[in-house]
């Protein structure tokens, strides 16, 4: 029984991981300033749809100080934010 129940809750996140996967939706930008100090970045962005904001520039917070490290000033990237605690936050970047 129990593995029938670890079964049913691995399914169940396995689905939520990839349904989350495909809400996401990147939006392209050009980054202007990394402040890895207070791990921010600031981000030139074409329409961020899911967030139902125009384009702009903006200063995002970053989570995961290991995507700061791959941000560099000028480069164009292509990126997740989201409304973490009430603050935009880039939360993906390829």
């Amino acid at each position: 029984m129990k593995t029938a129940m670890k079964l049913g809750v691995a399914a169940l996140l396995s689905a939520s991981a990839a349904f989350g996967a495909f809400a996401q939706e990147f939006t392209k930008g050009v980054v202007n300033k990394v402040d890895t100090k207070a791990n921010k970045v600031t981000i030139k962005h074409e329409d961020l749809k899911s967030l139902d904001m125009p384009a702009m520039t903006m200063v995002f917070r970053v989570e995961d100080p290991a995507l700061l490290e791959r941000l560099k000033e000028g480069s164009n990237i292509e990126f997740v934010a989201e409304r973490v605690n009430g603050k935009l936050t880039v939360t993906e970047v390829k």
